[in-house]
């Protein structure tokens, strides 16, 4: 899921600053380092580096982070065990027989609980290392990012280490490399008092890490010292292993719905962090060869997607798993990026014409948002020739594309002059950005070179809801939804 849930600040001094965004957290993404440490980035991304920046501070509150940083203990009685509740399951205690009222506790474990799909119970958060791992992977990606783009300021590098550390490695707070009580069901018996194969989703920010700690790596910030890639290497081995052994994980990958799809996110993307490039390949492939070829039917509909309560949602939500795997590939092996973006389902179709078919349909009363950074990536990827995709964006929320974090690594992709009218207007100068637009054979994010794409840039962006005031001051107030 991908909810704005911020208000945006306002940035007011003698002259307008860009508008900066309100906090996106992106269903799933992964960032190729090269291109972002390469720096050679067309001026137009400058209003997206401010949000970056801007993201990185942000979101530091709450941290340093741990797993041990929960109210009750896993069943096991380790504190450095990995927990959280299955969110779509209720407890009915009509028949249990209670004479006075049930604490937590006892509910959770007397109470036969029913999934409701799509319905959340509130309660599921009540031990939160799922918000709280979260809120780390999303605070490692866009401080790395921040440390990149700004002359590789150390605060930022600094930050990164030390969540790390203090959710993998240190003594007192690292976690157990293991999901065995991930989203437990919960009730009466043994069985909903382990994880279910669902809670690995728990964990798929691991492909944003990701991303963030081959930007430190590959940059050689000096914070990120071989000692630490060292010991941050050993807990991935064993987790891996884990994802690949652990019966509720070897589930998981067997889902042919988005939940598979995720799990191929976080398993290639831990493999590449890893520097097991083979292995990460053979994941992917055997991801696109595999679940991936039933997932689009031949008008672009994703079935198991749009059977759900929130087929809106469900449908962003497996594009953005989708889009990712075609990314972890197009950076492991450029030269076939194409084969990845152009591969068609058993139906003939491809993640494209995914993207167009969940354009067309009606939110409802679900978050609409949640499509614009997936038709954005799929906008720099497969080009724009007749501008569908930004005339979409546009007619959906307006102008301010160009401001959200995503546009720097969405590339090649247009911004209709919207970002030099507002570095026009602006003090703001981001260190990293280039003057003049990337050339036509660069490699952009998607692991494409221009001349691979099919199309030109596009033209508009989206997004602005900022309201410009002649006045000083800065106004900001940032609240992190977490989510499934």
């Amino acid at each position: 899921m991908s909810i704005r849930t911020s208000a945006l600040f306002l940035v007011l001094a003698a002259n307008t600053l860009p508008v900066v965004q309100s906090f996106v957290n992106y269903a799933n993404d992964f960032i190729n380092p090269d291109y972002i440490l390469a720096g050679n980035f067309n001026d137009t991304t400058i209003p997206a580096q401010s949000t970056i920046k801007q993201w990185a501070e942000d979101s530091t509150s709450g941290g340093p982070w741990s797993v041990t940083s929960k109210p009750y203990l896993a069943p096991s009685g380790d504190k450095h065990d990995y927990m959280s509740f299955s969110p779509y399951w209720w407890p009915n205690c009509t028949a249990v027989g209670n004479t006075t009222e049930l604490t937590p506790q006892q509910i959770w474990t007397t109470c036969p609980y029913y999934p409701r799909d799509g319905k959340f119970n509130p309660d599921a958060r009540i031990v939160n290392n799922i918000g709280d791992f979260d809120s780390m992977s999303n605070a490692v990606l866009f401080n790395s990012l921040a440390w990149a783009i700004s002359s590789k300021d150390s605060k930022y590098s600094s930050r990164v280490v030390t969540w790390i550390k203090a959710w993998f490695l240190d003594e007192d707070t690292y976690m157990n490399p293991n999901l065995n009580y991930a989203q437990m069901q919960r009730g009466p018996g043994t069985e909903g008092q382990v994880g279910t194969h669902t809670g690995i989703l728990d964990l798929k920010g691991m492909t944003k890490l990701t991303s963030g700690v081959l930007i430190l790596r590959s940059g050689k910030a000096p914070e990120w010292t071989s000692d630490i890639d060292s010991q941050f290497n050993e807990w991935l081995k064993k987790y891996i292993e884990w994802l690949e052994t652990a019966t509720i994980a070897i589930q998981e990958k067997n889902s042919t719905n988005n939940h598979g799809s995720f799990y191929f996110n976080q398993l290639a993307a831990l493999q590449v962090l890893v520097d097991d490039k083979a292995g990460a390949q053979k994941t992917l492939d055997e991801y696109f060869d595999g679940i991936y070829m039933g997932q689009i039917a031949a008008n672009g509909d994703q079935p198991l997607e749009s059977a759900r309560t929130r087929p809106f949602h469900y449908r962003a939500y497996n594009l953005a798993a989708m889009i990712t795997n075609a990314r972890i590939a197009a950076y492991l092996s450029p030269s076939t990026a194409s084969s990845y973006w152009n591969r068609t389902t058993t139906s003939g179709a491809t993640i494209q014409q995914a993207a167009l078919y969940a354009m067309d349909q009606q939110a409802g009363s679900e978050d609409p948002t949640e499509l614009y950074p997936d038709v954005a990536a799929v906008a720099a990827v497969y080009g724009d020739k007749d501008g569908k995709y930004v005339q979409w964006l546009k007619e959906k929320d307006g102008s301010g594309f160009v401001s959200d974090a995503s546009f720097l690594w969405d590339q090649p992709v247009g911004d209709a002059g919207f970002a030099a009218l507002l570095v026009k207007n602006s003090s703001v100068s981001t260190s990293g950005s280039a003057s003049g637009s990337a050339s036509a054979s660069k490699p952009g994010a998607s692991g494409m070179s221009e001349a691979q794409t099919s199309g030109v840039s596009v033209e508009g962006s989206w997004r602005v809801r900022g309201m410009l005031y002649a006045a000083c001051g800065v106004v900001m107030a940032v609240s992190f939804l977490e989510f499934l």
